[in-house]
């Protein structure tokens, strides 16, 4: 039987953020460094309170900020990659349900539109970068 496949939105209910004691180094992270490993929703809500209409953040630092907000000292690459994918992609469902610009999470001001992530977003990267002038001007 085949298992069916999760909307965007159900993927936004992942589990809760954690902070976990790196035992070996990954992805340039030492190891017994305080990793936190955070959630699509943490994401989405950092992205919609800390990043203005016109402002941009790249990954890194997103990374930087919710580590430093949890107290850890990384955030996973990984996942944080994966969750900005997945609240990308919920954002871009909400709009092509009517839900206006301003009402879901600013994903394009994460999403560099050079970015290998920005080629998999059905949004795509002329969009982003669109959505970044826009703003910008």
């Amino acid at each position: 039987m085949a298992r069916k496949t999760k909307t965007w939105a159900e993927r936004m209910n992942a589990p809760d953020p954690q902070i976990e004691l790196t035992d070996k180094a990954f992805a340039g992270i030492p190891p017994g460094t305080r990793m936190l490993i955070s959630s699509p929703h943490e994401v989405a809500a950092w992205l919609r309170k800390h990043v203005a209409y016109g402002q941009t953040i790249a990954v890194p630092a997103l990374r930087l900020a919710l580590a430093k907000d949890r107290g850890a000292e990384a955030t996973c690459p990984l996942t944080a990659s994966i969750f900005l994918r997945i609240a990308a992609e919920a954002a871009w469902d909400e709009m092509e349900a009517g839900a206006a610009l301003a009402n879901i999470t600013p994903f394009w001001r994460a999403v560099d539109p050079k970015s290998d992530l920005a080629r998999k977003l059905r949004c795509g990267p002329d969009w982003i970068a669109h959505q970044r002038e826009m703003e910008a001007a």
